[in-house]
């Protein structure tokens, strides 16, 4: 009952405050190490047993350790290779050697201060990645750089764990050399990958959801357990079996059936880490354990900045990868209990790194936002200049298109097929110098400025396609060329309805609502399938088309009415209804059941 009480008790506490931490900003690694702090001995002492729980739940790291195997497919290394290798040496390297250089003169031997400096140089992915993603930064320069640094920072952990028990002072005259698990780990190297996959074969002819699940875990534990009784770390005979699944067709299903396992264990395993953390040493000792983690913060940040300047990055991304990196990471928690495990460090030490790392990377939401405002700044002190707009072609074209994105792209090949001439503008000029690239003569410009449309000669044009992603620009761009240029034909693409009714009261008539096509067409595929002729498929299609652009001409003088708007739309749908049973001369199949009240199409929908 007890082990029962602490599962719930654990489960109660992370899903308390892990959504508080993540609304925050602050990530779900913190809300989980304040979980165990809360539950643990420094707090409530609900919990008391955190180093046992801690052995269990590193089941967690193992189970991560196969993930990131599954995911370093040799090919998608091989494409990263420049940044991973080189930017991720550079920082790993270069910070680690100054965190070794402190760590010698705090008082460790060399072997011992480089695997601290080592261990200190990596960063949290846990948090980076997904602040990045959030930020809508992963395609940005320093994210997709930031990206192979963390990258290369996990494959470093492999060596680091390997190295580990090499140097443990723990071991009798009874224990296995490591030197026999470096054997183990080259036959299973050598032969591993041919009886993996015979055996994922095997599983999948049962058709076992469960059983592909108990063979994952069997196969990530299993390699584990190997290399840990050839006296290697179980995380490495983890990764291994990852690398070795990562070419294989399983890899997908494998990711599926390990991820929720992995994610409930790391959970434990940083709420075990959050009860070996001892507050009472902030209050007993805080100049060090605050002095140790600002000079973290200031080491790893600062070096980073300096190493980035010195490899030629500009002065913005520099300042952002060192501000995004100068936290440390949820595996110096793993390494530094494998190193006092092997007692190459003594519990205290270990848990004053702890909570320094800890405490380290609750800075990192204060850094995001430190680079906000300093980037801020810059740009108020120095405005980046617009790109000049590219000198249009002198003489006109009978068709100009504002937006050159993915609908305009397609629009324009259509155009070039049949050697209709046009001119294309756009006011990305990243994108304008790469539609170029490929022989489309495309021209930086925003087509929301009149001085830009008069230049494109929209005045002796014939068509004027406005196929800006942007609402209110292309509002903007279709007032001006209404206003400007009646004469012109403007086909415009509308976002969603909303968009549509808008363009209507500006009066553009010709207009495609961009997913409404390919939806219908999705549908007509739906009744095939469930055995309707092609010719009744197509049938109802058309109707509903119809249908539905009367209804849209209908509902122009509602939209701002939403009463009357969804009103006007149930008793369409219900006409729409009536209509198709009459042409086609059959029923819905529930005819027979009491209808429901068709949903309405919603005014911001397709």
């Amino acid at each position: 009952m007890q082990s029962v009480a602490t599962f719930a008790a654990l489960l109660a506490v992370a899903v308390l405050l892990v959504p508080v931490f993540k609304r925050a900003g602050l990530g779900t690694v913190l809300g989980y190490l304040a979980a165990g702090v809360l539950i643990g001995p420094s707090g409530f002492g609900v919990v008391t047993d955190g180093e046992n729980l801690l052995h269990t739940a590193e089941l967690g790291v193992v189970l991560l350790l196969f993930i990131i195997g599954l995911e370093l497919q040799p090919s998608r290394l091989w494409a990263l290779r420049k940044p991973v290798f080189g930017l991720g040496s550079l920082q790993f390297f270069g910070v680690g050697a100054l965190l070794i250089g402190g760590a010698y003169l705090l008082g460790f031997d060399w072997p011992i201060a480089i695997m601290i400096g080592l261990t200190l140089a990596l960063s949290s992915t846990a948090f980076v990645l997904p602040t990045l993603a959030e930020r809508h930064e992963m395609h940005s320069r320093y994210g997709r750089e930031t990206f192979a640094i963390l990258l290369f920072q996990d494959l470093m952990v492999i060596p680091l764990l390997a190295l580990l028990p090499l140097l443990g002072a723990a071991r009798s005259d009874g224990d296995v050399s490591p030197l026999v698990g470096l054997g183990f780990l080259a036959v299973v190297v050598l032969i591993g990958r041919p009886v993996l996959d015979a055996i994922f074969r095997h599983v999948t002819r049962i058709n076992s959801r469960e059983m592909f699940t108990a063979a994952a875990l069997a196969t990530a534990l299993g390699l584990a357990l190997l290399l840990q009784l050839g006296g290697l770390s179980m995380s490495l005979g983890a990764f291994v079996a990852g690398v070795l699944l990562s070419d294989s067709d399983f890899r997908h299903e494998l990711e599926a059936a390990i991820a929720p396992f992995q994610g409930l264990l790391m959970g434990f395993f940083f709420i075990a880490v959050g009860m070996t953390i001892n507050l009472g040493m902030i209050v007993e000792h805080p100049l060090n354990v605050l002095g140790l983690t600002v000079a973290l913060v200031l080491v790893k940040g600062g070096g980073m900045y300096g190493l980035r300047r010195l490899a030629r990055g500009s002065r913005q991304v520099s300042r952002m990868q060192a501000l995004a990196l100068a936290q440390c990471g949820e595996f110096a928690f793993v390494l530094f209990g494998v190193a006092q495990a092997n007692q190459l460090l003594a519990p205290e030490v270990v848990a004053q790194l702890n909570l320094s790392v800890a405490l380290s990377m609750a800075t990192a939401p204060l850094l995001f936002i430190l680079a906000d405002r300093l980037n801020a700044r810059e740009a108020a002190a120095e405005p980046v200049a617009e790109p000049e707009a590219d000198t249009l072609p002198d003489l006109p074209n009978p068709v100009v298109m504002a937006g050159f994105g993915r609908v305009g792209q397609i629009i324009g090949r259509v155009l070039l097929a049949r050697n209709v001439p046009f001119t294309a503008l756009d006011i990305d000029h990243e994108e304008v110098q790469t539609i170029k690239r490929f022989g489309i003569q495309a021209y930086y410009g925003n087509a929301a400025h009149l001085d830009v449309l008069h230049a494109a000669r929209v005045d002796e044009a014939k068509v004027f396609v406005l196929a800006i992603d942007d609402i209110e620009t292309s509002l903007r761009c279709a007032e001006l060329v209404r206003k400007h240029f009646p004469h012109v034909t403007v086909v415009a693409r509308a976002r969603n309805r909303f968009h549509a009714y808008r363009l209507m009261d500006l009066g553009v008539e010709l207009m495609m609502r961009e997913t409404f096509r390919s939806s219908l067409e999705m549908a007509r595929m739906i009744f095939e399938a469930l055995g309707k002729a092609p010719d009744k498929s197509q049938q109802i299609i058309d109707r509903f088309a119809a249908h539905d652009m009367d209804l849209l001409k209908r509902e122009q003088a509602l939209y701002h009415d939403e009463h009357q708007l969804i009103q006007s739309a149930r008793e369409a749908s219900e006409e729409l209804v009536l209509i198709l049973e009459q042409e086609l001369g059959d029923a819905r199949p529930d005819a027979a059941a009491e209808p429901a009240d068709p949903p309405p199409a919603p005014a911001t929908g397709a």
